[in-house]
């Protein structure tokens, strides 16, 4: 591999001859060797829309000229469209405050930005200055890494939650709801503590999933709201030294342009470098989405159970063996799927709460923690509700024989019979037939509490599902 020497506030290093990363950048790369997890790539897409925008806001305030400003657009633009993926290698064990991370993508846009305007940047020495971008003095310019990370994470929390995680939330609601409707005339045993309940149809139970569904994708929508403020424009420590008097509110109007995605001005910059409550928050949104995925998966793993030694309600699709040693055996894969997904956002939830909590003074610096977290919650949400949507719950069946025969015979039918022969007595038939194995209503004759034209005008299943 050939090398090339850069130099930076500290000397000279070898830098790869074929990357557009510089001096900082390596030094990083070099010290930072820790684990396998890498700075996300959504996390560079965001920087690039920032520095984009940075770039056209600091033309437009008189302080970069238009040639250095439009190398900067293209350059960010190509790492947009993914052409210059290989250089961002850092991992996210890093500084807490991802300054790394920021000279990193200073470094490439700059060096690139220099090549786009006929420069050379590894021969720094004979490139004329006015075709030289520096990744301080031009492609830094107004900003700090202690607003700019911050601001990038925030991009892209609302990017990826607006983009890649509601669709997928609000398909897997349509598809739950499908369900509801096409179960709603399937009368069936109710279950509370695990034991026997009052009927239901299969409809409105998965009415319940539906809402859930619905009601955690409105908690995230609401949490959204305050991450959309970003703290571009704070610099180092909030005072906003450096920058442009309306640089935040020029980046956030830039930002909603060209994203199409409303972004807004934080208005008190200390507050938007060391706080993350509205991270903590919106993964605190995205733990409540992991619950209620969980309680679904556990109920129609529950009701799948079987095939013959459990409840048996409804089929799940068979999607692979579920056994090296047991022929036939089919597993809910999907469901087991989903909760694992589900403890590990829960598990990031308390990440990002803990790491949320220890920002000292001006800046909180695990900031890329969060990002990782965050990140990692989008995504396994996203892509685990469309796994189990089109693996699992499109597919379900009903069993009515089985849903019928466990109906008939749940002894909380005597529910019905409470207004006629009052609570004790009602207790007493559902009591006798349990110890004597007969049904609800050879108890209820045998004891005497009603007749049997009072018991089939009392104890119909279909009049139970809705309010008298």
């Amino acid at each position: 591999m050939a090398f090339r020497i850069e130099k930076d506030s500290m000397g000279e290093i070898q830098v790869p001859d074929d990357k557009y990363w510089g001096a900082q950048t390596e030094r990083s790369y070099e010290n930072f060797k820790i684990g396998v997890e890498k700075m996300p790539m959504q996390i560079t897409r965001a920087f690039a829309m920032l520095k984009q925008a940075c770039a056209i806001a600091n033309n437009k305030f008189g302080k970069l000229d238009e040639r250095r400003m439009n190398a900067i657009k293209q350059a960010c633009d190509e790492i947009l469209d993914g052409k210059l993926d290989g250089n961002f290698p850092l991992a996210i064990w890093q500084t807490g405050s991802g300054t790394q991370s920021n000279m990193n993508m200073n470094e490439v846009i700059a060096n690139r930005s220099t090549e786009i305007l006929g420069g050379n940047f590894r021969d720094k020495a004979n490139t004329p200055k006015e075709n030289l971008v520096h990744p301080n003095d031009h492609v830094n310019m107004s900003q700090s890494s202690n607003d700019t990370f911050p601001t990038a994470l925030h991009i892209m929390a609302v990017v990826e939650t607006t983009n890649y995680l509601l669709p997928r939330l609000c398909e897997f609601e349509k598809c739950l709801l499908a369900k509801s409707e096409e179960f709603k005339d399937i009368i069936k045993n109710g279950r509370t503590h695990l034991q026997d309940a009052t009927p239901l149809t299969l409809g409105q139970e998965f009415s319940g999933y539906a809402s859930m569904i619905t009601h955690s994708k409105k908690h995230i929508e609401v949490a959204l709201e305050s991450v959309r403020e970003i703290a571009i424009g704070g610099t180092a420590v909030g005072t906003g030294l450096n920058s442009p008097k309306g640089w935040g509110a020029e980046i956030a109007q830039t930002l909603t342009e060209k994203t199409g995605i409303k972004f807004i001005d934080c208005p008190n910059k200390f507050y938007g470098l060391t706080s993350h409550d509205s991270l903590v928050a919106l993964e605190g949104a995205f733990a409540g989405l992991a619950a209620d995925l969980m309680k679904i998966a556990n109920d129609i793993r529950w009701l799948a159970s079987g095939p013959r030694g459990g409840l048996g309600e409804i089929t799940i699709p068979a999607n692979e063996p579920g056994s090296s040693i047991m022929p036939g055996k089919v597993n809910p894969t999907q469901c087991e799927a989903v909760t694992m997904v589900a403890v590990q956002v829960m598990g990031n939830a308390t990440t990002i709460n803990m790491a949320a909590s220890q920002g000292n003074f001006e800046l909180n610096v695990f900031q890329p923690v969060v990002a990782h977290n965050l990140l990692q919650s989008i995504r396994l949400l996203a892509d685990v509700m469309v796994s189990f949507q089109e693996h699992c719950v499109a597919g379900i069946t009903a069993n009515k024989e089985r849903i019928q025969e466990l109906m008939e015979r749940s002894l909380m039918l005597v529910t019905a019979l409470s207004p006629l022969v009052g609570y004790d007595n009602a207790a007493k038939i559902a009591k006798y037939a349990h110890a004597q194995n007969k049904s609800l209503r050879e108890a209820a004759l045998e004891l005497g509490l009603c007749t049997e034209e009072q018991f089939n005008e009392y104890v119909v299943p279909s009049k139970m599902i809705h309010p008298q």
